[in-house]
């Protein structure tokens, strides 16, 4: 079962280093991303896709050009859970192999 994060623990979290990269906006894991064209921006999100449908759980982003907004957040506990945090450390694995 999916349990609810609280916000001082996702805090602590990132302050720690969990997840490099990573913050906090709107009560969700957020992400920005900048990319040197188009195609491995596109490239990084088909790669997310794949690892996000295996885990089943979605995120919710934004693309323009090289440009990519990634928010997460479990819908299912309203806040953040442990899948969250382990897509995006997937989320950044594949980042590091581009």
């Amino acid at each position: 079962m999916k349990k609810l994060i609280s916000l001082t623990e996702a805090e602590s979290r990132l302050k720690n280093g969990e997840i490099k990269g990573w913050g906090l906006k709107e009560g969700k894991l957020y992400r920005e991303c900048t990319f040197p064209n188009f195609a491995l921006a596109f490239g990084f999100m088909a790669s997310a896709a794949i690892t996000a449908e295996a885990m089943n759980h979605h995120p919710e982003w934004f693309n323009v050009y090289n440009n990519i907004k990634i928010s997460l957040t479990t819908h299912d506990v309203g806040g953040l859970s442990e899948l969250d945090f382990e897509l995006a450390g997937k989320m950044n694995k594949l980042l590091t192999n581009l």
